[in-house]
């Protein structure tokens, strides 16, 4: 009965993993199609890869959608950690738990409310105009929950007792951030930058509402050209683009699981201790 279960969740599994990725499987082998459209497989070919890297409007495209994520993680987070550590170090629990709950309120919020909210506010409340600046300030808000969620786990891992030794021989404030506390929560401050980053790499909904004329990112150019049928330069576009997310996710499984093998390490040291 057991078994019969285990197969039956397996099948599951491939299953949905099949329907998951056979449409970028599919976009990723007609990246390399000779011929000009997705309805027969002609030939192998880098032609397309080739016009990609030689159309100069879609490479500055690419670079502004970098440019951004870049910024936006950054800053995010640099403010998301300081969030963080206010949210760690509120006196009452309630004001703890409420100030948690605003942040995860913008967590499930929808992207298209988020998007017009911005809009609203830099075209009504805020004299700011719609472009680079409106970009990036809306993917740094809409990431800074991302690296407080990421962050806040390992302050609650952290050993309070650094904190009150630190304290005990006369270290101020600054030094216990920067030596105890910040090098503690690093790993967690590493992986909000990098969800932030992916975040704001692929968002179009935001993008679509704050983005002005004369400043674009690859998402709302690919659904632009996407309006008039999907070139095969897109397919490539689309293939590096989920290279990279890949790499992404790869570095941020390596930095879990040195953050396992450190947390298995140090068990074993107390454990090791007390024998």
């Amino acid at each position: 009965m057991t078994n019969c279960k285990f197969k039956w969740s397996n099948l599951y599994i491939i299953a949905v993993f099949i329907i998951l990725y056979l449409p970028i499987g599919y976009l990723i082998a007609y990246s390399f199609n000779s011929g000009g459209d997705m309805s027969n497989f002609t030939g192998f070919t880098f032609e397309h890869y080739h016009t990609l890297f030689s159309d100069k409007r879609l490479l500055s495209f690419i670079m502004n959608t970098f440019i951004i994520a870049l910024l936006s993680a950054t800053l995010a987070t640099a403010i998301g950690t300081f969030g963080a550590i206010a949210i760690y170090y509120a006196r009452l629990n309630s004001q703890r738990q409420t100030l948690l709950n605003m942040n995860n309120v913008l967590m499930v919020t929808p992207d298209v409310m988020m998007g017009a909210s911005f809009l609203i506010l830099f075209s009504s409340l805020l004299p700011l105009r719609l472009g680079f600046w409106s970009v990036l300030l809306a993917h740094v808000a809409f990431s800074i929950p991302i690296v407080v969620l990421m962050v806040l786990p390992r302050l609650y891992e952290m050993n309070p007792n650094m904190i009150t030794a630190a304290q005990d021989l006369g270290a101020t404030h600054w030094q216990i951030l920067s030596r105890v506390v910040i090098p503690s929560i690093v790993r967690g401050i590493v992986s909000g930058f990098f969800m932030a980053f992916t975040y704001s790499l692929d968002d179009f909904a935001v993008t679509f509402f704050v983005t002005g004329n004369g400043f674009s990112t690859v998402s709302i150019e690919v659904y632009s050209r996407a309006r008039t049928g999907i070139s095969l330069e897109i397919n490539a576009l689309s293939t590096l683009m989920f290279v990279l997310a890949l790499g992404l996710v790869f570095g941020y499984y390596q930095i879990q699981m040195s953050d396992q093998r450190k947390s298995r390490k140090q068990a074993g040291n107390k454990v090791g201790g007390l024998r």
